[in-house]
């Protein structure tokens, strides 16, 4: 019996030896576990720190210099060529009426049929939509300098091929000719609009990037000015001849396009020989995958790394970073922690798994319904702008005035206009954009634009019955903080608060909503213009827009303030990967 005892005591000790054992085991595997999650997470943050301290070199050194003057001036010079071909079509549609249907009896003489006129007006619109969603998608994918110059390309073929648009003899008239072009030549215009804003705010210091993206939009107020300006001077040299034969105002709607491929052509060269930022590069490499150069971490972001560890504080800012030309620390590379020699690398995160976080969602929603907001009234205004004129008086009898008068008073309207409200508007915003911040402009610009549309609409027949004069003012003011105000933020917030490697993509989709607007601007809300008489409907859609810039007000909060931060520091770079 006894030696049973002894038996059953040396199973139980046995058993408690083997799970102790078994426990010293766990605990063994978890401190490994744990430690290998701490190496990871080491070298996530290392890895994170250089990439933050050569991004921060690149701001230091982005100085204003020869380079970066031809840049910027190739891209002032790529909006004011968008913005001549998308608004001389006013003036085009004016004398295609002339052209066309100078033989029409009644209220159709000399003016082009509503669903003609809405056609060759929106065609730009949906060629621009389609383009600033491809070609800003590319723009991340092949290179930003890449896609800009194929889109010149584009746009300077279709240009002049708009130029000679005819009917044939049978199929299509000149104005489904017209609409194809233009469809097309938008496409390449919507290039423009992610690719300069992506290439201008990554080769910008974080001290004077809003400027440069809004004095290189603003060339666009120049570019609506030239249009009319060019108009004049062509009819000028065709005034006997179309006094003569109206029929001659085919040489000069034809001229007035074709002038438009001129800017594009200029710049063409420069285009081609332009290369993308470093921080481009360096990004997408990053996010591509680690090489050996990128595992290798300088002694400089070492000791910061070392510092940031020992005190438990957060990243330094760009601007805190050491220059690259300090020293050293001597013995830095003992303070580091202990690095693996496999380095797990951070994994990029795809542009559905950024965007489907609500935090990263709502930046995407506020930039793209403010843009779309404001381009409903931005678009539904200018493109008619000739409607806003006539109104007032301005341009006169279209039946009974003589074609060349008639079209050069118009023009002189839309000039007067322009620079009243449009100009200075768009310079007002490029030298406060970095004082008041961006958001706060897109604030005050909504606001206004809200009050002033809604005394526009509720008041338009009594102002104009009382006072031409208290008319154009206010439309000018209107005109004014259109530009100081979203008109320029919207094109500039996109390029700033988005990653680098969906910049492109996100600021095309931004600002294809804005197009969005613009189309149901031109196809939708200005077909009810009419209702009740000619031009009877305008206060109701004045009144329309109003409710739309009370809507991009609203969605202004969702967007961050990006006056004053690094790109990265914006979006939080840290949110990139997993």
């Amino acid at each position: 019996m006894l030696p049973l005892v002894h038996e059953i005591e040396a199973q139980k000790v046995e058993q408690q030896s083997s799970a102790s054992s078994d426990s010293v085991l766990s605990d063994m595997h978890k401190v490994v576990n744990t430690a290998e999650d701490d190496r990871a997470q080491v070298n996530a943050d290392q890895e994170l720190l250089q990439r933050q301290y050569e991004l921060a070199q690149l701001d230091r050194t982005s100085k204003a210099n020869w380079e970066m003057i031809k840049k910027l001036t190739v891209c002032g010079v790529a909006f004011l060529n968008d913005a001549y071909d998308m608004f001389a079509i006013n003036i085009v549609a004016m004398i295609l009426g002339f052209v066309y249907y100078n033989d029409a009896t009644g209220s159709a003489k000399n003016t082009v049929p509503k669903k003609w006129d809405t056609l060759i007006k929106i065609a730009v619109q949906i060629g621009c939509l389609l383009g600033q969603l491809i070609m800003g998608r590319l723009g991340d994918k092949i290179g930003r300098t890449t896609v800009y110059s194929a889109g010149l390309m584009i746009a300077i073929i279709t240009t002049i091929a708009s130029a000679f648009s005819s009917s044939m003899v049978r199929g299509f008239n000149v104005f489904i000719v017209l609409f194809i072009w233009r469809l097309l030549l938008g496409f390449g215009i919507g290039s423009d609009y992610p690719l300069t804003a992506t290439i201008v705010s990554e080769y910008a210091s974080v001290h004077n990037r809003g400027k440069l993206m809004a004095a290189v939009f603003s060339f666009q107020g120049f570019g609506n000015v030239l249009a009319p300006i060019v108009s004049i001077i062509v009819l000028a040299c065709f005034a006997q001849s179309i006094d003569h034969d109206v029929r001659s105002l085919d040489y000069v709607w034809r001229i007035i396009i074709g002038v438009g491929c001129i800017p594009g052509v200029s710049t063409l060269y420069w285009r081609l020989i332009m290369t993308d930022s470093e921080r481009f590069r360096r990004v997408n490499d990053r996010a591509l995958g680690p090489s050996d150069e990128s595992t290798t971490v300088d002694t400089e972001s070492e000791k910061l790394f070392a510092q940031q560890a020992s005190t438990g504080s957060a990243s330094p800012a760009a601007e805190e970073l050491p220059a690259a030309e300090e020293p050293p620390a001597a013995g830095a590379r003992e303070t580091v922690l202990a690095i693996p020699d496999e380095v797990r690398p951070r994994r990029a995160k795809t542009f559905v798994q950024y965007f489907s976080e609500w935090r990263h969602l709502k930046v995407l929603l506020g930039a793209s319904i403010a843009w779309f907001s404001l381009d409903v009234a931005f678009y539904g205004i200018n493109l008619n702008s000739s409607i806003v004129i006539g109104a007032i008086g301005f341009a006169g009898d279209i039946r009974a005035d003589q074609p060349s008068r008639y079209i050069i008073r118009n023009c002189l309207g839309n000039i007067i206009i322009n620079l009243l409200g449009s100009v200075p508007g768009y310079w007002i915003s490029v030298f406060t954009i970095e004082r008041l911040g961006r958001v706060r402009i897109q604030l005050l610009g909504f606001a206004a634009l809200t009050v002033l549309y809604l005394i526009l609409g509720f008041g338009y027949h009594q102002i104009l019955d009382k006072s031409s004069g208290a008319f154009i003012f206010l439309f000018s003011l209107a005109q004014l903080f259109q530009n100081f105000g979203p008109n320029v933020t919207t094109f500039v917030i996109p390029g700033e608060v988005f990653p680098t490697r969906f910049r492109s993509t996100a600021h095309g989709i931004s600002a294809a909503m804005g197009k969005l607007g613009a189309v149901a601007a031109q196809g939708g809300f200005f077909q009810l213009k009419d209702i009740g008489g000619k031009d009877e409907w305008i206060n109701r859609l004045l009144q329309i827009f109003a409710l739309f810039m009370l809507l991009g007000f609203l969605v202004t909060f969702w967007i961050p303030e990006s006056k004053g931060k690094t790109l990265e520091e914006i979006c939080d770079e840290r949110e990139e990967f997993y």
